[in-house]
This record gives structure tokens, sequence and C-alpha cells, in this order.
């Protein structure tokens, strides 16, 4: 069982930045693969980027270049780092986790997850 908190939301102005942190809890936080999702009032939980255990990363074609994943294992979290922010990218962000044994492969699916934050607010106003 792993729980996750995330933090570093909050109101930005469009081409702001921000550093979203999700910490996990437990001792095996390197056997996780970690993702980013978000999702914005009416609409569904959309893929943001991924990171398998191994560093192998993905980014939804929205926020590729903008947005960077990384991961401190020694710290046991994960960060996401949002620059040249859009109003567009504005909803709750989630962090999830599930254990996976290869570190190449990551999930860019919600249902692939089995464990999530409670999610963060992120706002960027034009």
């Amino acid at each position: 069982q792993v729980q996750l908190v995330e933090s570093g939301g909050g109101l930005v102005q469009a081409g702001g930045s921000l550093r979203l942190s999700c910490a996990a809890s437990g001792r095996t936080f390197s056997n996780y693969a970690m993702g980013w999702f978000r999702q914005a009032p009416g609409k569904e939980r959309d893929f943001v980027a991924a990171m398998s255990t191994g560093g192998t990363t993905y980014y939804a074609d929205s926020v590729k270049g903008r947005f960077t994943i990384s991961r401190d294992n020694a710290k046991n979290t994960v960060y996401l780092q949002m620059n040249s922010l859009k109003p567009e990218d504005t909803a709750v962000y989630y962090c999830a986790a599930r254990t996976s044994y290869s570190s190449t492969v990551y999930y860019t699916k919600f249902t692939a997850y089995d464990y999530w934050g409670q999610g963060t607010q992120v706002t960027v106003s034009s």
C-alpha cells in the first residue's frame, strides 16, 4: 500500500511556471511507475506524463516540450515541472503509482494505476 500526497498547485499567469510534487509513503518507491493526470471541470481525467521505474518518460502531446516529469527515489517523490503554462492547463492535477518491475515500461491509461493522490488545483489566468 502506498499513499500519495500532491503539493505545489496554485494560481499563475499564462506563461508562468509551477512545480508539482508528489510524496509517496512506503519503502519501495523505486518499484513504482509514476504518472500525472489532470481533470478539468466537466471533463474526463486526462493523461499528462508518465515515468517508468528506470526513468523512461512519456508525455501527452499537449504538454510535450513544456512539462517535465522527474523522480527522486531517495526522497520518495515525483515532480512535474510545468513551464509556459496556458489557460487550458487549468485543472486538478493528480499523481498516480503502480508497482512495476520493468525499468522501461510506463503507463498512460488511468486504469493502469492502483494508487492516487488527492489532487492539487492548478489555475492559469490569461
